[in-house]
C-alpha cells in the first residue's frame, strides 16, 4: 500500500513540475554533483551534472536531459528534471557543443559521447548501463530522437570521450516539439538560401547548400523496427516547429512497429506538458527503465 501511494505521488509530482514549467527545488534527499568533464574537444571542456538519490537502491536507471535553445544557445543549468532523482533515478543534464562553436554532427557526436561516458563510469556512480533513457526539448528533442533512432550508424558515432568499446544506444525517449527533417522544416526559398537561420547555423551553410548534412541530421531517416520506444509531445499551435514534424517522426515509428506515443497538446512552441500527458510520461519511463521508485 505504501509503495502504491509513494508511486502515485510521484506521478502527481512529475506532473505538477511539467505543467507549471517551473524548476522544483532539489529535495534534500538528492544529491548534486555539477560540472563533471565527459570530454574535451579542442579546448572545449564538455560537462554534465548527476542528480542521484544520496541512498540510492541497486544501480539507478538513467534519464538525460537534453536543453532546448535553437542548437545555438542553452544550458545543462537549470536542470528541470533533476527533482526526479528522488525515485531512485540518476537525472543527467548534458552540455553539447553549440553551433556558434561547431556546426552538425558535432551536438549527436557530443551526445553520443555522453551515453558511453556513463556506461563506462556507471560502477563509479552507482548506474545502470542497460537502461538509459533520454528526454529532451525542442533541439534538445531533435538531439534525444537521433540517439533514439541512430544506435549502431557509424557515420554519426564520433570519438568524443573515447570509451569507444561501450554502446551508445539508449533505451527510452522522450522528445518534446522536434524537428526531425530539416529539409521539410525549412520550406520559405528566402530562409532556405540564407546563412543566417538557427538551422543554417546549425547545417554549417544555408538549407539549399547543405541538403546532405540536413539528411544526416534527420531522426526520421533512420528509424527502424529497432529504434527505442518514444513517447513525443507537439502544441498544436507551434509555428516555429510544426506539429507535422513530430507527425513524421510518429508516422515513422509506428509503420516500423516500434512502439510510439504522439500527444498533441494546446498551445505554441515550448508548450509545457498538461497533467494527463506528464504523468503519462513519467509512467512511460517507469515501465522502460525498470524504475522502482523509493517508499520513503
Amino acid at each position: 500500500m505504501a509503495k502504491k501511494y509513494f508511486a502515485r505521488l510521484a506521478l502527481m509530482l512529475f506532473a505538477l513540475a511539467l505543467v507549471a514549467g517551473c524548476v522544483p527545488r532539489l529535495p534534500d534527499s538528492v544529491k548534486h554533483e555539477a560540472n563533471i568533464e565527459y570530454a574535451r574537444v579542442g579546448t572545449n571542456s564538455l560537462l554534465l551534472d548527476i542528480y542521484s538519490p544520496k541512498q540510492p537502491i541497486g544501480k539507478l536507471p538513467v534519464v538525460v536531459w537534453i536543453h532546448g535553445g535553437s542548437w545555438k544557445s542553452g544550458s545543462k543549468d537549470p536542470c528541470y528534471i533533476g527533482f526526479m532523482a528522488t525515485q531512485n533515478l540518476a537525472i543527467v543534464s548534458i552540455n553539447y557543443r553549440l553551433s556558434g562553436v561547431a556546426p552538425y554532427p558535432a551536438q549527436i557526436y557530443d551526445c553520443k559521447g555522453v551515453i558511453r561516458w556513463l556506461r563506462a563510469h556507471a560502477d563509479k556512480y552507482d548506474l545502470d548501463p542497460d537502461h538509459i533513457g533520454v528526454f529532451g526539448a525542442s533541439a534538445g528533442g531533435h538531439l534525444a530522437a537521433l540517439l533514439g533512432t541512430t544506435a549502431g550508424v557509424k557515420e554519426l558515432e564520433g570519438d568524443v570521450g573515447g570509451n569507444l568499446n561501450y554502446s551508445s544506444k539508449v533505451q527510452v525517449v522522450c522528445a518534446f516539439y522536434p524537428p526531425t527533417d530539416l529539409d521539410k522544416l525549412v520550406t520559405e526559398e528566402s530562409l532556405r538560401v540564407s546563412p543566417d537561420t538557427d538551422v543554417a547555423k546549425f547545417l554549417g551553410g544555408p538549407v539549399n547548400s547543405e541538403l546532405a548534412n540536413a539528411a544526416l541530421a534527420n531522426p526520421v531517416r533512420y528509424v527502424t523496427k529497432d529504434s527505442a520506444p518514444f513517447y513525443i509531445l507537439h502544441g498544436a499551435q507551434d509555428k516555429l516547429v510544426p506539429v507535422s514534424q513530430s507527425q513524421l517522426l510518429y508516422d515513422a515509428l509506428t509503420n516500423a512497429g516500434v512502439e510510439a506515443h504522439l500527444a498533441i497538446v494546446p498551445g505554441g512552441h515550448g508548450i509545457i506538458a498538461p497533467r494527463k500527458p506528464a504523468m503519462e510520461i513519467y509512467k512511460f519511463f517507469q515501465a522502460h527503465l525498470g524504475m522502482t521508485p523509493k517508499t520513503g
